[in-house]
């Protein structure tokens, strides 16, 4: 039965892309808003064939420009933040690669930067900032690479300088948000560290029949946890910011495994104390 839902799910997701990707890829040419909200839509339905459902803790900030910084667990993360709002990621060049991923990742206008050219990364902090002042949310998964889902990487900083480039000039806010992703929960019960990587893909694993185990098995709870954006400005340590940010991270993650999610972490009152060092103030974003 589990070999019969993964082909049917197969089945039904390339039906929804015959319809949908054409209509993205006119929308693109168009730019219409209507590239904004297809990708949404696609990743909706994507979860709902799977068989993920979502818990979320706090809400995404509605105030632009908005980069948001998250942990990263598996492709699977992908669909699941991407159910939630109309937004973009961040990935490295070698996903425009791949089969279908690639194609899916250029129809949601993803920003491709390659890791391996340290050049490249003002020219992708460029791009990103552009995307950000014209009101896109764009989704940094600040660790670099997936792991096992029992634990957060430390955040790398270069891409957070993204978010300062944003101000361009103007007297504008730019905020990031704070964002966790913990796998919780497999047919109702507790996934543990043990059944984990039935979700994670990380390391070596095998992209096709990874995908193809998460198709058939389906049942996930995932918990999502938004924690409090945080102004920032040309003052901002961008390396202080990725610690705080990983930390508010860990923070929300470990707290959602144990299944006792908390209140997110206020950066705020860190970012704060160290912007008066400078004389000015931060301010939370609308939620």
């Amino acid at each position: 039965m589990a070999q019969i839902k993964a082909a049917v799910t197969v089945f039904l997701l390339a039906l929804v892309s015959a319809a949908l990707i054409p209509l993205q890829w006119l929308a693109i040419r168009l730019s219409t808003r209507l590239q904004h909200r297809l990708p949404q839509i696609w990743h909706w339905i994507a979860i709902r064939l799977v068989g993920i459902r979502i818990h979320q803790h706090g809400k995404p900030a509605r105030a632009r420009p908005l980069l948001i910084a998250a942990n990263h667990t598996s492709w699977v993360d992908i669909a699941v933040i991407g159910s939630l709002l109309p937004l973009s990621f961040i990935a490295k060049s070698e996903v425009a690669g791949w089969p279908v991923f690639g194609l899916l990742a250029k129809l949601q206008r993803t920003v491709f930067v390659n890791r391996e050219r340290r050049s490249d990364t003002g020219r992708v902090a460029g791009e990103i900032a552009g995307r950000m002042t014209d009101g896109d949310a764009m989704v940094l998964f600040a660790e670099g690479t997936s792991n096992d889902g029992n634990t957060v990487l430390p955040f790398r900083s270069a891409l957070l300088g993204a978010a300062t480039r944003a101000l361009g000039g103007g007297d504008h806010d730019v905020w990031i948000q704070p964002l966790s992703i913990a796998y919780v929960d497999l047919h109702g019960l507790p996934m543990g560290r043990q059944f984990r990587p039935h979700v994670a893909w990380y390391g070596d694993m095998e992209l096709a029949g990874h995908l193809w185990g998460v198709f058939a098995e389906g049942a996930i709870d995932v918990v999502i946890t938004w924690g409090t954006p945080v102004r920032v400005g040309p003052e901002t340590d961008r390396k202080a910011l990725a610690h705080d940010l990983e930390q508010a991270v860990r923070a929300m993650t470990i707290a959602a495994l144990r299944e006792n999610p908390e209140k997110p972490p206020d950066l705020t009152d860190i970012v704060e104390t160290r912007l008066f060092s400078s004389g000015k103030k931060t301010a939370k974003a609308g939620a």
